[in-house]
């Protein structure tokens, strides 16, 4: 009865999205108070479906009800209980549902916090959301059912794919989706700016905090999945450029240069038409990047589907929404005429450079993810594009982004003198050149010492402006502290995000100097790396709850001193017979200590142990930059609710 439930909720949800979607933009369109102020009820009404859809299926799997078909292939009797519940996004069908719940979430939330929003504009918001969701809703209800019934009923279930059964697949994919789908809301408001012809420092003002919110979500989820692929697939690396890391990184990028460019919206009334094409772009790539993993067409660990009546459908509903708004943009964006000018040598300018550093970088992604693809298709050619192609397109873009990342908040607005600005960062330029001197004296890295030069430039650099907002040294220092703490949340948030990404760099610099060893030992055999003694003390068995697994004992000392013991498995799980590998790390703030448990031959196994230096902070810095982002979400300046906009001279037609 539960998955009919479920089922009929999804039902219901579909006639309340088209109806979000029919009667606010009619009513935004024929000036009708009561079908613009029913926009937030409706909102309200498809989430609580979708809800109950979502708690249903949940609910099927907690209590193993194997009629249900979508829980029979993705669970079993005997696997956890958290695993029960994150197998309901772990396949195709649930990660769907998951994705429509979150997108009405999103209605919702703006139904919420956008009370103090022109009614009209948002109508049109919530009318654009609510539009997309009918899409998303009709592919969960017509091609991708979660409530399909199975007879007969088996005892148990097939399992979910053990590489999916991990505490960081439980938390990773909502966040990454809450990500994905949050750029909905930009997205919304540029379609809706669209239809009312108008852009100015308040819609910039509004937009620029769901831009925020996303991009913080985007960004911690990314980092949870690189750091998921570190340790659980036992590569001993952060970043393998496969096509799902891709699809994430597409939005990430240009939702980096969206937020940029909201910002110049607000402050100066300019880069209009580049701030609505990067939310029509953003979302779209989320939207790109997301069905192409899910529908199996580009081949992952996290592919899902590959039925063609899907795929056509995923394919129609992306022409008729990237489609369909980038045709609106074409015909409405000539009447979002910028009205602030600027001098390039500006603060405006130094993020235009920064918009088309990270929408180029973007591109040389993009073509390399889907260029197999056409490949295949046209030519019959099968082609993998790997990491050399990727390092050797987007490193030479990077370097002027960084150099532009610390230089343009000591910038000016609308006018700027270079010199000056330059000499405000001579500091941090020989904070930098002492780094990489340093790096290259003691490590011989190479190009990596230009590595952590850039990285020192980006954290040093990132707090200039806050020290030019004191005036540090040209006042006295009691002053320059009572102005430190009457700084803004935002000049913080963006300071903090900047130096994370300089961590970031720092941790990839340093995982470049990682040392690394496979090797055949016996119990009671020693191993010499990276100043460490590595000791196999023996090999023992262990059951889980849904697998065997073969442990192994290692000792790491140094300088005969015990740095701590270690313990990588190999699980066997016992329904999908499928092996995984579960790593062994032990992390300091400047490295990691990494061992993987290989194959045994007569008493010998094989173990890859590792030495990743500053590993820690790729991951830190992600954080970092999150971190910065929502601290910057928290100032009262940058409320949803924005002052009354000021009335149109002349309405556009």
């Amino acid at each position: 009865m539960i998955p009919e439930l479920g089922h009929f909720a999804l039902a219901l949800a579909v006639a309340f999205a088209a109806a979000q979607f029919i009667i606010p933009l009619w009513g935004a369109q024929s000036r009708d108070v009561r079908l613009m102020a029913a926009a937030p009820a409706l909102a309200y009404g498809q989430l609580i479906a979708l809800m109950a859809a979502y708690g249903s299926l949940v609910w099927s799997s907690v209590i193993d009800d194997f009629s249900v078909l979508n829980v029979a292939e993705n669970s079993h009797s005997l696997k956890p209980m958290i695993y029960k519940i994150s197998g309901t996004w772990g396949n195709h069908e649930g990660s769907i549902l998951l994705w429509c719940l979150i997108l009405a979430i999103c209605g919702g939330a703006v139904g919420l916090f956008g009370r103090n929003l022109p009614s009209s504009l948002r109508a049109r918001v919530i009318g654009v959301l609510g539009g997309t969701s009918v899409g998303f809703e009709l592919f969960a209800l017509l091609t991708s059912n979660p409530f399909l019934r199975l007879w007969p009923v088996p005892l148990d279930g097939r399992d979910m794919n053990p590489l999916l059964q991990d505490p960081g697949l439980a938390i990773h994919p909502p966040i990454l989706y809450a990500g994905y789908v949050g750029f909905a809301i930009p997205f919304a408001f540029a379609v809706a700016a669209l239809l009312e012809g108008r852009i100015d420092a308040s819609w910039g003002r509004w937009v620029r905090p769901w831009t925020l919110a996303s991009w913080s979500l985007l960004t911690t989820g990314i980092m949870l999945g690189s750091f998921w692929s570190y340790y659980i697939l036992g590569w001993g690396g952060y970043w393998f450029w496969d096509p799902v890391e891709n699809a994430s990184l597409l939005p990430w990028l240009t939702g980096t240069a969206l937020l940029h460019s909201a910002i110049v919206v607000e402050k100066r009334e300019a880069l209009k038409t580049w701030t609505v094409l990067l939310a029509i772009g953003t979302f779209s790539l989320s939207l790109s990047g997301t069905f192409l993993v899910r529908s199996g067409i580009l081949n992952s660990v996290h592919s899902f589907a590959n039925d063609p009546t899907r795929g056509i459908f995923i394919l129609g509903l992306l022409a008729l929404v990237i489609g369909g708004s980038l045709l609106l943009f074409a015909i409405r964006a000539p009447v979002l005429s910028a009205s602030g000018l600027f001098s390039p040598v500006s603060r405006e300018g130094a993020l235009v450079l920064n918009n088309i550093l990270l929408c180029s970088i973007a591109a040389v992604v993009l073509t390399g993810t889907v260029y197999p693809l056409f490949a295949d298709l046209l030519f019959s050619a099968k082609i993998s594009v790997g990491p050399p192609y990727f390092n050797a397109t987007v490193l030479p873009l990077t370097v002027p982004l960084f150099l532009a990342m610390a230089v343009g908040p000591v910038l000016s607005w609308k006018r700027a003198a270079l010199g000056p600005a330059l000499m405000r960062l001579w500091w941090a330029a020989l904070g930098a050149a002492a780094v990489g001197i340093v790096a290259e004296l003691g490590y011989r890295a190479g190009s990596a010492a230009l590595a952590f030069a850039a990285a020192a430039w980006l954290i040093l650099g990132s707090f200039a402006e806050i020290i030019q907002r004191i005036r540090l040294f040209q006042v006295p220092l009691t002053n320059s502290l009572s102005r430190l703490a009457g700084q803004p949340l935002s000049v913080w948030g963006g300071a903090i995000a900047h130096a994370g990404m300089g961590m970031t760099i720092a941790g990839i610099a340093g995982m470049s100097l990682a040392q690394t060893t496979i090797v055949a030992v016996r119990p009671g055999q020693t191993i010499a790396l990276a100043g460490y003694e590595w000791t196999l003390l023996g090999l023992h068995d262990e059951k889980g709850p849904n697998f065997n697994a073969r442990v192994a004992d290692i000792r790491v000392t140094r300088d005969g001193q015990e740095i701590g013991l270690f313990h990588p498995s190999r699980n066997a799980f016992t329904t999908q017979t499928m092996t995984v590998t579960n790593t062994a790390i032990q992390s300091s703030q400047i490295a990691d200590l990494y061992a993987v448990l290989g194959e045994e031959h007569d008493g010998t196994a094989v173990l890859r142990l590792h030495y990743n230096f500053l590993a820690p902070w790729i991951w830190l810095g992600a954080l970092v930059m999150a971190f910065g982002g929502f601290l910057s979400l928290i100032d009262r300046r940058l409320r949803i609710g924005a002052p009354a906009r000021r009335t149109m001279a002349v309405p556009a037609e």
